[in-house]
């Protein structure tokens, strides 16, 4: 951990030759503002870090929010794969105001404890089987937005996360088939109340997960080859607050940086 002043930067690099895939790195779809457009509109982000070009500029009958363009699959896909090739104006990063590539999905599915190395950090056995939990849709923030730290919690923690969308339905899904499924990856930052996690609640991990302003995702949704909307975060790696020595947390004026190579960078200001 790294601490400039009072900013803690708490990065956490997932190595991309480690995925069992192997994402777009030039379709990145993203959810942005902008103050000459009304409302939310839907975009292409021209390089990881890049500015963003308006889809709506391109074709005026895509749809402006990420959960309808998922659910016109390959269609409005290959719409965006045309802007892409295009070479439209491109509008400065400092302009757009970047929202969570995908918002208000049906499920925010979560999986605990994925990761060996987070394991053994605390000292217990691997799961035989994926704890599964989840987090509210109303927990989501963009990706640089600030995390609010609750009165009632005074144990907030991070977790840098690969989130995958998914992008079709589907219903007993075999393992060689989930991949299918899938309409990208983006980085997610699963903040925590250990308090209300581990000790509170019956220590179900449901309402330490779901606080407001406890899912900022971003910065893009970066696509698989092959192309609903709900969310799953696959877990965190070693190197969270709560398992240091002695605990580290949260406090305000904090700004915590999560990034996933490929993926890009999400940065959250703790206030």
């Amino acid at each position: 951990m790294l601490v400039f002043g009072r900013r803690r930067w708490l990065t956490a690099l997932l190595q991309a030759q480690r995925w069992p895939f192997q994402p777009s790195r030039d379709m990145r779809l993203v959810q942005f503002r902008a103050p000459h457009l009304t409302g939310p509109h839907l975009g292409l982000e021209s390089g990881n870090g890049g500015g963003v070009i308006n889809l709506s500029a391109f074709d005026p009958t895509l749809p402006k929010t990420m959960i309808e363009f998922l659910g016109q699959g390959e269609a409005a896909l290959s719409v965006a794969k045309r802007a892409l090739a295009a070479q439209l104006p491109v509008l400065p990063r400092s302009e757009v105001t970047f929202l969570a590539p995908v918002t208000r999905p049906d499920k925010v599915v979560c999986v605990g404890m994925n990761y060996v190395d987070h394991c053994k950090e605390q000292n217990v056995p691997v799961p035989k089987e994926p704890i599964i939990f989840s987090k509210f849709a109303s927990s989501i923030v963009g990706p640089y937005d600030e995390v609010v730290l609750p009165p009632e919690s005074q144990e907030v923690d991070w977790e840098v996360e690969l989130a995958v969308v998914i992008g079709k339905k589907g219903k007993h899904i075999k393992a060689t088939d989930a991949m299918a499924h899938v309409a990208g990856f983006t980085v997610a930052h699963d903040v925590s109340a250990r308090d209300w996690q581990m000790r509170r609640n019956g220590k179900q991990w449901l309402l330490g997960k779901t606080f407001d302003t406890f899912c900022p995702l971003g910065p893009a949704l970066v696509t698989k080859d092959s192309v609903a909307g709900d969310v799953i975060l696959t877990g965190t790696p070693p190197g969270v607050g709560v398992f240091r020595k002695p605990p580290v947390f949260l406090k305000k004026g904090d700004e915590v940086q999560c990034e996933i190579e490929e993926l890009g960078v999400i940065v959250n200001k703790v206030v």
